[in-house]
């Protein structure tokens, strides 16, 4: 039987996976905006994968014209 604390940890994640990925969503949207897209925009698997998921933003690779594109709009 899980023990409350093992719940509440549950949920915790649960909530934290939820908004990564409505921030990876949002952060999508913008770029698109933009005009820039970047292809491997994602989660990051690896922190998925842990007993208690901490996931971080995996911008990904992009080409030299993004990602100049990318710098212009920031600016």
């Amino acid at each position: 039987m899980r023990s409350a604390q093992q719940a509440t940890d549950a949920r915790h994640s649960t909530v934290c996976v939820e908004q990564a990925e409505e921030t990876v969503k949002e952060l999508r949207e913008a770029l698109a905006t933009a005009g820039i897209k970047l292809p491997t925009l994602r989660l990051d698997p690896v922190t998925l994968a842990r007993e208690a998921p901490c996931p971080l933003v995996e911008l990904g690779r992009c080409s030299v014209e993004t990602a100049a594109r990318l710098a212009a709009v920031l600016r």
